[in-house]
C-alpha cells in the first residue's frame, strides 16, 4: 500500500501566504468604528468581503454594498503598502516548483486584492491556477473554490494538499475531499481526522514537499472475486489466480469458492496474511491480520470476516456467498424466493454490527436495486440500509452506460447478464471502481484452457483512507 501521489498544493492567500490577516482587521475596525474583539472573528476572518459588509450592515444600518466598497478601499490601501509574505512562504513555492509540483492560489478575497498580493510574491507565474471570489458563486466555507482550482488543474481532490490559516478555509478544502495542513494566524484550530494542524512554528518554516507529501491518505485496494470450484476448472489455475491478484495490486481479497485451501495458499505463494472460514471462504491480505470475525465453522454461504492493521488504524474486511437457487431474474416473480439470501445478508450485517471503517465484499447471487428501476432488490437495499455504499455504483452511477456486469463472462445467452458481485464499504472513499475480466475466456464447456480462471468477473475497488487527525 502507498499513499496517494501529490498532484497539488492548494494555498490560501490571507494569513497563509501573505501577513494580510492584521490587515484585514484594522481595515474592519476602521470602518466600523470600534475596536474589534475575540467574538468579532467569526464574522471578519476567512471570510469574504460580501459577509463582513452584511454584519456589519446589520450592526450599523448602513448599506451592505456601500460597506463593501468601503472595505475593498481600507483593505486594497494597507495590501499596497503593507503587505509581507509570511516566513517560509517564498522557500516553499520554491521548493514545490523545483520538485514540478503545481499549485494554486485560492482565495475568498476579490481577484483586485489578489492581483496586489500576487505582485508581493513575485508575480501571478507561481501559481498554475488562481480561484478568488470572484470566480464561483459560493465562496469559503463552501467547497467550490477549491473544486474549481482542482477542476483547472486536472487533479483528484484527495490528491491535493490544501494549506489554510482558519476554521472556515479550513471546512472548505475539506469539504472539497483535500487534504489540510492547518498553519493558524490569529485564531486557533483543531486537529481533526484528515487535517494536520501546525502548531509552534512561525508560518510555514519547516514545511517541506516531503512533509506535505506525508499528509495524503493511504490507497486501499480492495478486491472480491469468486473462484469457482476453486479454480479447477481450468488448467494451471493457480498460476493464473496469482497472476490476476499481483497484476491487479490489490492490497486485500474477499474470496468465495475458495475450495478450503485456496486463500491459505495464495497467501502462502504472496507471502501475504489469511483467514480461511468454513470449506468457501476466505480474506487475503498484504497486511497483518489482527483477528478473525464471524463464526470460523460458517457453511458454504454465509459470511466470514477478518480486522486488518492498515498503516495507523484497523479496517474490517467481511467476505460473503449468498445461496445461489432460485436466482430472481430466472423467476416469473422476481422477489419471490428473495428470503434466503436476505436473512444471510441480514446475518451479516448483525455480525458486522457498527464497525467502521468497514468493506462488505461478496458474490450476494442476487442483482442490485440500484440498477433495477423497478425492482426493490432486498439483499442490497438491506445493505444500503445498515450504511453501506456500493463502491461500484458511487464511481459508476449510470447503470444504463456502465453496467458492470459480474455474471457471467463464460456463461452465454440465454444466462442473464448481471451484476452480483460487490464491494459495499462504510466509513471510507471510493477513488476508483471496476470490474475484470482477462482475456476473452471461452464459454462453458470449453474452459480448461482459459486465461480467466473464473466464471465470475472480479470487482477491484480503490479507497483512500485517511491519515488521522495530527499536530506538529
Amino acid at each position: 500500500m502507498s499513499r496517494l501521489p501529490l498532484q497539488a498544493v492548494l494555498f490560501d492567500m490571507d494569513g497563509t501566504l501573505v501577513d494580510t490577516e492584521r490587515l484585514w482587521w484594522e481595515a474592519v475596525e476602521r470602518v466600523a468604528g470600534r475596536a474589534l474583539t475575540e467574538a468579532d472573528r467569526p464574522d471578519v476572518l476567512g471570510r469574504p468581503v460580501e459577509h463582513t459588509a452584511a454584519w456589519l450592515a446589520a450592526a450599523t444600518g448602513t448599506p451592505a454594498a456601500d460597506l463593501a466598497d468601503t472595505l475593498h478601499r481600507e483593505f486594497a490601501d494597507r495590501v499596497r503598502t503593507g503587505v509581507v509574505p509570511r516566513p517560509g512562504a517564498l522557500d516553499l513555492l520554491d521548493a514545490l516548483a523545483r520538485e514540478g509540483v503545481p499549485t494554486a492560489l485560492v482565495t475568498a478575497s476579490p481577484r483586485a486584492v489578489a492581483e496586489v498580493v500576487l505582485e508581493a510574491l513575485g508575480g501571478a507565474s507561481r501559481f498554475a491556477v488562481s480561484v478568488t471570489a470572484d470566480d464561483t458563486e459560493h465562496t469559503k466555507p463552501a467547497p467550490d473554490p477549491y473544486l474549481a482550482a482542482c477542476r483547472a488543474l486536472g487533479t483528484d481532490p484527495a490528491s491535493c494538499v490544501a494549506v489554510e490559516d482558519t476554521e472556515t478555509g479550513v471546512r472548505s478544502a475539506e469539504a472539497a475531499g483535500c487534504a489540510v495542513l492547518a498553519v493558524p494566524s490569529l485564531a486557533p484550530i483543531e486537529a481533526a481526522p484528515g487535517r494536520t494542524v501546525l502548531t509552534g512554528a512561525e508560518g510555514l518554516e519547516g514545511v517541506t514537499v516531503a512533509r506535505l507529501r506525508a499528509l495524503l491518505p493511504y490507497r486501499l485496494r480492495v478486491m472480491t472475486w469468486n473462484l469457482w470450484y476453486g479454480g479447477t476448472k481450468v488448467h494451471d489455475h493457480r498460476a493464473k489466480q496469482l497472476k490476476v491478484i499481483t497484476e491487479t495490486g490489490a492490497d486485500v481479497v474477499g474470496l468465495q469458492e475458495t475450495y478450503g485451501t485456496a486463500a491459505e495458499e495464495l497467501a502462502e505463494a504472496l507471502g501475504w496474511h489469511h483467514h480461511s472460514a468454513g470449506s468457501n471462504l476466505g480474506i487475503i491480505s498484504r497486511f497483518p491480520v489482527m483477528a478473525v470475525l464471524g463464526d470460523p465453522d460458517v457453511g458454504f454461504y454465509g459470511a466470514a470476516g477478518a480486522r486488518i492493521a492498515v498503516a495507523d488504524q484497523e479496517v474490517e474486511v467481511w467476505t460473503a456467498h449468498l445461496d445461489y437457487e432460485h436466482y430472481g431474474p430466472y423467476a416469473a416473480e422476481p422477489l419471490a424466493r428473495e428470503e434466503v439470501r436476505l436473512g444471510q445478508m441480514r446475518d451479516t450485517l448483525r455480525r458486522i454490527g457498527d464497525a467502521a471503517p468497514a468493506v462488505l465484499v461478496g458474490d450476494f447471487n442476487c442483482p442490485s436495486h440500484l440498477d433495477w428501476p423497478d425492482v426493490e432488490w432486498p439483499v442490497t437495499k438491506a445493505a444500503e440500509e445498515a450504511g453501506f455504499r456500493d463502491s461500484y455504483r458511487e464511481a459508476h452511477p449510470d447503470a444504463v452506460r456502465d453496467p458492470g456486469h459480474t455474471w457471467s463472462p463464460v456463461h452465454a445467452a440465454p444466462e442473464p447478464q448481471d451484476r452480483i458481485d460487490f464491494v459495499l464499504h462504510r466509513g471510507l472513499r471510493v477513488l476508483d471502481s471496476l470490474t475484470l475480466v482477462s482475456g476473452t475466456p471461452r464459454t462453458w464447456p470449453d474452459v480448461e484452457d482459459n486465461d480467466w480462471p473464473s466464471d465470475h468477473a472480479a470487482v477491484i475497488t480503490t479507497f483512500s483512507l485517511g491519515s488521522g487527525p495530527g499536530t506538529v
